[in-house]
């Protein structure tokens, strides 16, 4: 087997090698994400499953929102042994829009995840709020809550609400 070899690629010539056919995009992002906006043609396999996957052959290009799962996937198909050349899209899709490239969205996708925590996590300040002057000054509690669950997410890395919302029924994205 040929040695895998690993680089990195900016998003002009990303666009160039996509225009001449030369390389085919693996979204390593899930799939919520990846009907938000994507690079048209890119074939979403998630990390999660990157390594069980029956990629296709030929120099890929791995993408992500900003570069940090690209890189790990990239890491573990190196790992593995993947047998053929592997990219990792600087700045990721992120990047892509930024440079004023297209991106196709799919139909009835989702509104992003961050977006979904912020309206969440408004509404639920804002009605402690409302309540507490209106029925009873416990429910300040709530907002209490919100607030400190959004610290403690900010610290820890843990979004307890995101993991929440992406697994309601308005997140699931079709086959």
């Amino acid at each position: 087997m040929a040695q895998a070899t690993s680089q990195r690629i900016t998003v002009h010539d990303l666009a160039q090698q996509l225009a001449e056919q030369r390389v085919k995009v693996v979204d390593v992002r899930e799939p919520m994400e990846y009907a938000g906006g994507h690079i048209a043609g890119s074939l979403n396999v998630p990390l999660s499953r990157i390594t069980q996957a029956n990629l296709p052959q030929g120099p890929l290009v791995l993408v992500c929102q900003s570069g940090n799962r690209s890189t790990k996937a990239l890491t573990q198909l190196l790992q593995q042994g993947y047998p053929h050349p592997l990219v990792d899209l600087e700045g990721g899709v992120s990047a892509w829009q930024q440079a004023g490239l297209p991106v196709r969205k799919l139909q009835n996708a989702p509104l992003p995840l961050m977006r979904q925590v912020q309206i969440a996590a408004g509404s639920l300040v804002l009605l402690g709020l409302v309540l507490s002057h209106a029925l009873a000054p416990a429910w300040i509690l709530l907002s209490w809550f919100v607030g400190a669950g959004l610290v403690f997410a900010g610290v820890s890395g843990f979004w307890g609400m995101a993991r929440l919302l992406a697994v309601m029924p308005w997140n699931r994205i079709g086959a």
